[in-house]
């Protein structure tokens, strides 16, 4: 027997009845071999001590390796016999021949699954038995990936040909020349395959040297070719499977084919490629198809991987990419049980990524140290000073170790795993086949190796800020790391996956902002912070979809990355906007610029008052050109304002009932040199009429000062006009009430407009003369008659907060001192008390409050306290003057002050009024739909706390409910009851 065999490594004792089992099989398919000389071998070699300990070995410790001696005994004795060296290059060679002119697929399969499985036996014999070092397993396994790549894909170019499809330059030699490329990348690459190993691919083409002829593209050819070279690989038939194939690790997985054309690969590269993708390629080498093209392709990633500056700027990416994954100091205790030996500390992937990385950051200008294995990198860097001699050896004995230990635990059952059992029992087989005759003895060697590669990986990041949240946040790769969609999942995101393959996407350069490789070096380093910030407010994965379109809008990302590193609160900000503001979020999506105005000293200053905002205003559209930028610029001032008072009001710098007539003031400034313009643009064809002037009249919360991120504007337009049949002086002349009302559509319509810049308001006219069926302008004269003839009585309590906003002439002088006279007449107490008190029962019955978090209509709500407010006025006011007021609180104070209004009444409504008003603020900028507090966020519950200025969220429930009870008590003893006793006394006639 040539095969030798080291019994200082051969594993320890197995599992007697498994051993005994695997040779009782062994002499069962000796006694049904039809080949008497085979029989007569394997018996022979049972009873060869030195191979019957080697067979034992495998019988015990693997029911694969069992199951593949009892399917390949001629295999197993020829290589007994001649040496695993030789059998593995007569296996080789012998394939190369039988498959050179293969032409059925179904053979070709079986024939390299037959192969597979007999290297799997050779390579797992030559290991255990010590007879092959660690390069040599993993080089056998890498030669056959090879072999099977190439064979596969020869057989599909033949056929391809023979269809008519290809016009091959080599029929004889169907690679050479042919135009593809199939990149071995990672451990394939290298030559490093472990024992079940998949194996990563890239298939290029080159459209220029393929002669292609089929009906179909090119590129549909080559991605069915492609997918067949991966069927052929990796499909499972009765006779297993070759390897398993992952092609994603290709450019932009994601987003790209199977096969990618070299065009837009060399494009990929020059402009996208990530720095994973650098360390990746270290170990890319051309593995089949045309090997001048694979070999140029390298030679084209060159500059690519290997920089000829000391980039340290870019290293910092691949450094974090891995500090996001915890790397600890040694010392800890590590649990053997259940680690994993290649991701887990101290594993695999730790001792690969410290050559790579300094690989990275020195190969660009020694090119001795590019090499794709990892045990040559750690010789070379140690050679070159630039890894600690110590240090190299230290890795490399450890990688020896883990790597054998990696084998053992594939060779088991074939599986790809290197997470170690969790079960005693299991462990303590895993430990003998390593060679040790216990758990303890296993568990120390194994826990010193791995902390010795901890402590000098971690080193690599000891001047390095912690990446990491907890837990890995990896977004490298093809696919969702699942430990990072753990730690995602963690934080508070719901959707996790979706979060990893949107900043996956980030990273593959599929937006603007991260098409460059300093945009996306400063994004690896913001990614852990933005995560945890997003994670705190209201609504993570909402934040994180509005985050994502604000970064998709972006058109360079550097700029605001910058921003976002220097100034970290900057980001706390822009979260909270993202989770608990969406209209705001919605605006800094479309205008990311205000960012830089969020950092000057102004924008956390107090809101100017509307004379200084209509200046501001004036002086920004004296810079348009044309209407439409009128518009525009109007829209955008607007917006910019509105995200001010937004997020100091978000922030509690600034109290709600400011915020409120903030708001007010912003849209009455809009109003006010808006209007000019729209006149101006509607005069160019109609011209003015002669002594005309005009007012509008804001109502509602607009009149009152109460706006909030949403109001729409209540308003109406009154007239004066001398002459009735005066016609405008235009080229295109309209008779006066054409003329207003035109004006007052255009006016409606240049609030409304929809634009590049959106919306500026939502415009109600329901409240003029006679609603929707009266004319969109009254005159003046009109507007008295109505209000004097046929108003009703809640078209009075309307009128109450009513307040000219913009004016052409005196008709705003007029109108004022009409609503006075108008508010300020006597009334029939009943009468009037009666309508307040049906007006709100009507109101009641028509929105009933779902929750006490609809403010509006809750009962003791702000309807509840706007009508007591209105009530009183309308009351007292033929007496009482000073009582008027077009603010809520203001009419509630003044009437206290008059003495209508008991002071504990007054400061029972003004508590609920401003309760209301903060909640109502908050909510109407935060969320779009309806508010339950049972599935609310922490976050928007937070922000309601902080606004409201009360303690805790509980606090906040029960001040509400005691709120809206007190409020209701004051409108029903005021209002409500004694309007039901007027109506019980008149009876329903008179009613």
């Amino acid at each position: 027997m040539k095969f030798p065999i080291d019994e200082r490594v051969l594993p320890a004792a197995g599992d007697p009845a498994r051993q005994a089992l695997g040779f009782e099989r062994w002499e069962e398919t000796a006694a049904q071999c039809d080949d008497p000389s085979l029989a007569t071998r394997m018996r022979a070699l049972s009873g060869d001590l030195k191979a019957a300990t080697l067979l034992g070995a495998l019988f015990a410790h693997s029911p694969f390796l069992t199951h593949c001696a009892a399917f390949e005994p001629a295999f197993l004795c020829d290589a007994f016999e001649t040496g695993p060296d030789q059998a593995l290059a007569d296996l080789m060679e012998s394939m190369t021949a039988q498959l050179a002119c293969e032409t059925d697929q179904a053979r070709l399969m079986t024939a390299l699954r037959t192969a597979k499985r007999r290297v799997a036996l050779l390579a797992a014999a030559a290991d255990i038995s010590g007879a092959w070092p660690l390069e040599m397993v993993t080089g056998a396994l890498s030669d056959l990936a090879e072999l099977a790549c190439r064979q596969g894909l020869a057989f599909l170019l033949r056929r391809e040909a023979q269809r008519g499809n290809l016009v091959l330059a080599h029929p004889e030699d169907p690679e050479n020349d042919c135009g593809i490329i199939v990149l071995g990348m990672g451990k394939f690459g290298a030559r490093e395959l472990n024992y079940s190993s998949d194996i990563d691919i890239i298939v290029f083409y080159d459209h220029e040297k393929l002669d292609y002829r089929g009906r179909k593209s090119l590129p549909e050819c080559m991605i069915a070719l492609t997918k067949d070279l991966v069927k052929i690989l990796d499909e499972r038939t009765v006779d297993g499977y070759v390897f398993r194939t992952d092609l994603r690790l290709r450019p932009d997985p994601g987003a790209t084919p199977v096969a990618v054309s070299l065009v837009a690969a060399e494009s990929y590269y020059e402009g996208f490629g990530q720095n994973w993708e650098r360390a990746a390629m270290i170990k890319a080498r051309p593995v089949a198809g045309d090997a001048a093209a694979g070999a140029a392709f390298i030679r084209f990633l060159k500059p690519f991987i290997w920089r000829k500056s000391l980039d340290f700027a870019a290293i910092q990416d691949i450094h974090s990419i891995k500090r996001q994954i915890n790397a600890h100091r040694g010392g800890r205790a590590i649990a053997v049980a259940g680690h994993n030996i290649k991701l887990g500390r101290g594993g695999i992937r730790e001792i690969e990524f410290f050559a790579q990385t300094q690989q990275l950051i020195w190969g660009g200008r020694q090119p001795e140290l590019r090499s794709s294995r990892t045990l040559d990198s750690l010789h070379a860097l140690a050679a070159a000073g630039h890894v600690d001699a110590r240090a190299a050896a230290e890795l490399e004995e450890a990688y020896r170790f883990l790597r054998q230990l990696e084998h053992r635990l594939q060779m088991i059952d074939d599986k790809q795993t290197q997470t170690l059992p969790d079960s005693p029992e299991r462990l303590a087989e895993i430990a003998r086949f390593c060679g040790f005759d216990g758990i303890d003895a296993f568990a120390a060697a194994l826990t010193r190796r791995l902390q010795t590669v901890e402590t000098h990986y971690a080193g690599l990041f000891e001047e390095a800020p912690a990446l990491s949240v907890g837990g890995n946040l990896v977004f490298t790769g093809g696919e969702n790391d699942p430990e990072t969609v753990g730690t995602i999942t963690g934080m508070g995101f719901a959707n996790a996956d979706s979060v990893c393959s949107t900043i996956r996407g980030w990273h593959h350069g599929r937006i603007r902002a991260t098409r460059s490789t300093r945009a996306r070096e400063l994004l690896t380093e913001l990614t852990p912070t933005l995560l945890s910030a997003l994670a705190a407010t209201a609504s993570p994965d909402d934040a994180f979809m509005r985050f994502d379109e604000f970064l998709s809008r972006l058109p360079a990302g550097v700029p605001v990355f910058s921003l976002f590193y220097s100034n970290p609160s900057l980001l706390d900000l822009v979260a909270e906007l993202m989770g608990n503001a969406p209209k705001l979020a919605q605006h800094l999506a479309h205008r990311p610029n205000l960012l830089d105005s969020v950092l000057t000293p102004a924008f956390s200053e107090p809101p100017p008052p509307f004379e200084a905002l209509a200046a501001d205003l004036e002086k920004a559209l004296a810079e348009a050109t044309d209407y439409q930028e009128v518009l525009d610029i109007s829209r955008r001032w607007a917006a910019d304002r509105k995200f001010q008072v937004g997020v100091q009001t978000l922030r509690a710098m600034l109290a709600p009932e400011k915020a409120a007539r903030a708001f007010a003031d912003i849209a009455c400034a809009v109003l006010d040199r808006l209007c000019p313009w729209v006149e101006a643009e509607f005069a160019r064809a109609h011209g003015h009429v002669p002594n005309g002037s005009w007012c509008i009249l804001a109502l509602g919360k607009m009149g009152g000062h109460e706006m909030t991120a949403t109001s729409d504007m209540d308003l109406i337009l009154v007239y004066d006009c001398p002459d009735p049949a005066a016609e405008s002086d235009g080229t295109r002349p309209l008779a006066a009430p054409v003329w207003f009302a035109r004006l007052t559509q255009r006016i409606v319509n240049a609030l409304t407009a929809q634009t590049g810049e959106g919306t500026l308001y939502e415009v109600d006219m329901r409240l003029r003369p006679s609603g929707n069926s009266g004319p969109i302008a009254a005159s003046i004269e009109a507007f008295e008659r109505y209000q004097t003839d046929s108003a009703w009585t809640w078209e009075h309590m309307a009128l109450t907060r009513a307040r000219v906003v913009t004016a052409k002439g005196d008709v705003g002088a007029k109108v004022e001192d009409l609503i006075a006279r108008t508010l300020g007449r006597a009334r029939d107490p009943d009468r009037l008390v009666m309508d307040v008190a049906e007006m709100r029962e009507r109101m009641a019955r028509e929105h009933k409050a779902a929750s006490h978090w609809e403010v509006k209509h809750l009962r003791g709500g702000l309807v509840d306290i706007e009508f007591t407010a209105q009530y009183l006025q309308l009351r007292h006011g033929a007496t009482h003057h000073s009582i008027f007021g077009t603010n809520t609180k203001d009419a509630l104070d003044r009437a206290a002050a008059a003495g209508l209004l008991a002071d504990a009444d007054r400061d029972c409504l003004v508590e609920a009024w401003r309760l209301w008003s903060a909640v109502q603020l908050v909510l109407r900028q935060t969320i779009a739909g309806d508010f339950d507090e049972k599935t609310a966020p922490g976050g928007l519950k937070d922000v309601l706390v902080r606004t409201t200025g009360l303690v805790d969220f509980k606090t906040l429930v029960d001040r509400m409910d005691d709120c809206a009870q007190a409020a209701l008590e004051v409108f029903d003893r005021l209002v409500g009851q004694p309007g039901r006793q007027v109506r019980e006394r008149i009876g329903p006639e008179e009613t």
